[in-house]
């Protein structure tokens, strides 16, 4: 594959392949992204060209390899406690109605490497203790939930993470592990990893208080993500709150759930 470059018609056979599988529109501007993180499938696959690459995908004899260029193309940068205010509302506002001894759920819908559902648990475990609460934590990407499921991440990412809740619930690697911390297990026992499609009909979950979805729309078209809240609003109980991104809106999207503050709105009842 040696000087393989990958052509506009390729490309948006890719474009279209994406948005089947996973609701997501790639613009233009992420064909050097595609073209980069695919390249060493195609080295793997001793292929000469993209055009090549897209026939194994499609041919369906290698189900594995559709998942794994789905994983490549699909993982976004996340951080521990990102966009601090969520988990200030979460605090102040959404714990704060919680009917004492009632079970709580929330719901991480995209939560890449596992930052945000850890983040989640902390705050949840320093307010409701031993109460009854969970939370699933889902992606559509099976080569991140691998890394979020053992809870272990290089010391760096944990510059954003509150120092009380760092000594509490996260332990520093020794040894082999040196230069790494690990997420308590008793959090790690209360989160779910589980792989979701979101452009996919659900899988019976339950109902959440709480559901995170955040900077994830914005690869979405309109009729996406009209589909992906209305499906998340029906697994919110009466009363409960989508989250996103601050800099992502519902804005004539839905009319399901109403606006509470800038990024977070709330289903009716409750």
């Amino acid at each position: 594959m040696q000087g393989s470059t990958l052509s506009d018609q390729d490309f948006g056979e890719f474009q279209r392949l994406l948005y089947r599988l996973a609701g997501i529109s790639l613009s233009p501007a992420k064909k050097a992204l595609v073209c980069g993180r695919l390249a060493k499938r195609l080295k793997h696959h001793s292929l000469d060209s993209y055009r090549d690459y897209l026939r194994l995908l499609t041919s369906g004899r290698e189900p594995e390899e559709l998942q794994t260029a789905l994983d490549l193309l699909t993982t976004n940068e996340t951080y521990f406690f990102r966009e601090p205010r969520h988990f200030e509302f979460l605090q102040q506002r959404v714990l704060a109605e919680r009917k004492p001894g009632a079970p709580f759920r929330v719901w991480s819908a995209a939560c890449s490497s596992g930052e945000e559902p850890f983040s989640l648990a902390m705050v949840l475990a320093d307010r409701l203790g031993e109460a009854p609460w969970e939370i699933l934590a889902s992606d559509i990407s099976t080569r991140v939930l691998e890394r979020a499921r053992s809870g272990l991440y290089a010391i760096e990412r944990a510059r954003h993470i509150p120092e009380p809740y760092l000594k509490e619930y996260c332990r520093r690697g020794v040894g082999s592990q040196e230069g790494r911390f690990i997420v308590d297990r008793r959090l790690r026992a209360r989160v779910n990893f589980q792989q979701i499609n979101l452009n996919e009909t659900l899988p019976r979950l339950g109902e959440f208080d709480l559901v995170f979805l955040r900077n994830v729309m914005i690869y979405f078209d309109t009729d996406t993500k009209a589909r992906v809240v209305e499906r998340i609003a029906a697994v919110l109980k009466p009363g409960g709150y989508l989250v996103i991104g601050h800099s992502e809106s519902l804005n004539g999207v839905t009319d399901v759930l109403a606006v509470v503050r800038p990024s977070v709105y709330r289903k009716a009842g409750g």
